[in-house]
This record gives C-alpha cells, structure tokens and sequence, in this order.
C-alpha cells in the first residue's frame, strides 16, 4: 500500500503552496508527460518567469517557466494555483507553447 501524503511548496510570493496526492495523481493521469516532474513544479512556484492572473477566476494565479529540456522538447511549464482566504493550493499543472493573458503579477528581471 501506498502511503499519500501532501506536499507544501513555497512560491515566489512567499506563500505556503499545498500539492495534494489528489492533484498529482490528477495531473500525472491527465497529462502523462507531467509523470515525474515534481521537482520543475516546484521550481516553477520559486523561480518563475512570469505570474499572471487568470481572466477567468480572480483567486488563481498561472505560473510560467520555460524549460528547454522537457518530455515533449521545448516548453513552458504551466502550474495553476487557486488563492482562498486560508490557503492556497495547486490545481494543476501542464506544459504549454504559450503564456495566457492577463493581468501580469510578476516578472522575472
């Protein structure tokens, strides 16, 4: 049997991120090539590119860091974070050609 725990990541904002066995397994099933890519989640919370607002949902941030080495060759790997009042939390995570728009949160200088 496997034992699931939670995991907690810091962000570049200094927050405490929360990435459930829920998620992982989410995101892992739906997006095969996410398999094993824990540790650039976690780079990407810390150490993106960009942050920006999702036009969609004003309480989740997209985070953006390019990778030249992934799976599925050059990519920006996208993690998707919802904001409540008490925590925030991972929703998921994929690798993408492009930035969505929104409102910019942060930059890398």
């Amino acid at each position: 049997m496997e034992i699931k725990f939670d995991s907690f990541f810091e962000d570049v904002f200094k927050r405490r991120i929360r990435f459930s066995w829920e998620r992982k397994s989410h995101i892992e099933s739906t997006h095969p090539e996410m398999s094993g890519e824990t540790d650039k989640i976690q780079e990407t919370l810390q150490n993106p590119d960009k942050v920006v607002k999702s036009k969609v949902d004003a309480n989740v941030e997209l985070f953006y860091r390019n990778y030249k080495n992934t799976p599925i060759g050059e990519k920006y790997l996208c993690v998707v974070v919802k904001n409540k009042e008490d925590s925030s939390f991972i929703i998921t995570s994929y690798f993408t050609d492009t930035v969505k728009k929104g409102e910019l949160l942060w930059q890398k200088r």
